[in-house]
């Protein structure tokens, strides 16, 4: 072998060191033209790259999220920064994990496009080459892809580089149940790397619950230990097209130029492009695969249907409990067995979070969605569809939330515990299924002020346990939605409760027409806020009078 010159020494370990430099000289891939050419990073890529580069350094480990817009390239660097990284350093091993066959297929070709082309000074000597592996045997390194949805992924490796793509679209199944094992594989050691990299596709599931997490300060308890890259399409180039001479913006792209002048949105041929795009696929298709903001990437899958830019807003700085308490049983001192009469105290875990102090001149209004309860889960974990208490005052402000697991009998005492320390407040189960179990519980426990229904223009006998709590049917859902999405619209309702407006966002109504949770989330405080708004009595405000009126009218 012959020996490097100095110069060719110097080449080699600028070569080692610095991506970009080798992605110049070194890397080769296939433009959207179909020739093969030096990868010569775009705007997006370098930004990208040296945000890789500087969370190396700081931490000596990668761990990113990668929230994008359509083909920016951004599979396409982390491909090379992948390679670069294995091809010239012993003892590593990378995976590669797509959402479908085809995606798979199509990385790794690119993988072997670049091992083929790459010069003789930097390629590493290769065992065996497969459809799914690269072996670099000198090394000791190498690289195979996978698809997501496979048996054994990972099961019983060690990784050092593990490069996800697509993860919004993965089997849910499998993400929920392979993704914290798939990552484990891999150590919190220096020179190691995760990215988790997708499009969006709505406000649930994997992708969405890690990007969540990767928007946050490292000081915020919610941060999951990743960083969060976000790219709007307007920093893509060769996203733009002529506008023509007599092209007029309207308000809402005036607006957008406004707004993100400063990172890149500036010409009408941007606008032109984006107008274009929009009146093909629809304006929400068009935030969802080219968003620009985070934000606006993860948009329902269903058509929203509380103002999900208002929702977004209150999200932002969410309002923090000023207390958390639990309901508690009572004992007898004597016999230790416990009283029906139960209590709530101030507890670190308690299931009611507390948004306003009881006010005992106030009045209150309680409504509960039931839920079944607790019940053993698969491999004996502990599952269950929770249950929930909503509070408003009688200015229509959200005063607390109870949400937790119970069976719908216990939910019953905890409904009439929460009334009498309300100042006996109206209470509205849902009675529908379980929940008739927690009105009929309520209504033999003699609580004074449970909600009924009166049925007008019958002539069937009375049936007072058909008619306890709110039945919510076809015809009486859309009706309480309603009222509370217009009193959202109009700013008429103050909701404090981060779970809460979390489920406004996911809430929508369905290509079959069904006003219902999103796949995967839940509703349970949409429901019970929403019958606690329908029974609410609407806004008022005692009138103050002095004393000579009483006076005056005796």
């Amino acid at each position: 072998m012959t020996e490097l010159t100095e110069s060719q020494k110097k080449a080699r370990k600028r070569l080692f060191d610095d991506f970009a430099f080798y992605a110049k000289h070194c890397i080769k891939i296939r433009t959207k033209q179909g020739k093969i050419a030096p990868l010569v990073l775009n705007r997006v890529q370098e930004r990208f790259a040296a945000r890789v580069i500087a969370q190396l350094q700081k931490t000596g480990r990668v761990r990113m999220v990668v929230l994008k817009a359509r083909q920016q390239g951004l599979s396409t660097v982390i491909s090379a920064l992948q390679y670069w990284w294995l091809s010239q350093r012993k003892a590593q091993k990378g995976l590669v994990m797509a959402h479908e066959a085809e995606s798979t297929t199509t990385l790794f070709d690119m993988y072997r496009r670049i091992h083929d082309n790459v010069p003789d000074i930097v390629r590493p000597s290769t065992k065996y080459s497969s459809r799914s592996e690269l072996v670099f045997d000198k090394l000791d390194s190498g690289l195979r892809v996978a698809t997501a949805g496979g048996r054994g992924v990972a099961r019983g490796e060690t990784l050092t580089f593990a490069h996800l793509s697509e993860v919004a679209f993965w089997p849910t199944a499998f993400a929920n149940t392979n993704f914290n094992g798939l990552v484990q594989a891999i150590p919190e050691e220096p020179g190691t790397f995760i990215f988790l990299e997708s499009t969006a596709q709505g406000v649930t599931g994997k992708f969405y619950d890690m990007a969540q997490g990767a928007d946050k300060l490292p000081s915020d308890k919610d941060w999951n230990g990743y960083e969060l890259f976000f790219s709007a399409w307007f920093e893509s180039d060769e996203y733009r097209d002529p506008a023509p001479a007599d092209f007029q913006r309207t308000p809402e792209e005036e607006d957008l130029v406004t707004q993100f002048s400063d990172r890149g949105l500036t010409s009408n041929d941007q606008l032109y492009w984006r107008r274009k795009k929009v009146a093909t696929n629809g304006l929400d298709l068009f935030k969802q695969e080219y968003p620009a903001t985070a934000e606006e990437a993860f948009l329902s899958t269903g058509r929203p249907i509380f103002n999900n830019e208002y929702v977004t807003e209150r999200l932002k700085t969410p309002t923090t409990p000023q207390t958390l308490m639990a309901v508690e049983e009572t004992y007898d001192e004597k016999s230790g067995r416990p009283l029906p009469l139960r209590v709530l105290r101030e507890h670190a875990r308690g299931e009611l979070k507390v948004y306003r102090t009881l006010d005992p001149k106030e009045s209150y209004v309680i409504g509960a969605d039931v839920g079944m309860g607790l019940r053993q889960g698969i491999k004996g974990r502990k599952d269950g569809d929770p249950s929930v208490a909503q509070i408003l005052d009688s200015q229509m402000r959200q005063v607390a939330v109870w949400r937790g697991l119970c069976h719908p009998d216990v939910f019953a005492k905890i409904l009439e515990t929460l009334g009498y320390h309300y100042n006996s407040a109206t209470i509205a189960p849902e009675r529908n299924n379980h929940g008739l179990v927690t009105c009929v519980a309520l209504r033999d426990s003699n609580y004074p002020y449970l909600y009924t229904e009166t049925t007008e223009g019958t002539l069937e006998p009375d049936r007072d346990t058909i008619k306890l709590g709110f039945y919510t049917s076809e015809a009486t859902k859309p009706m309480i939605i309603d009222k509370l999405r217009a009193l959202d619209r109009e700013r008429e309702i103050e909701i404090n409760d981060e779970t809460t407006l979390k489920e406004m966002k996911t809430f929508v109504v369905t290509e079959a027409g069904k006003m219902e949770a999103e796949a995967g989330t839940h509703d349970d405080c949409v429901m019970a806020l929403a019958i606690a708004t329908y029974v609410h009595e609407g806004k008022w405000r005692p009138v103050e009078v002095s004393d000579d009126f009483y006076t005056e009218a005796i």
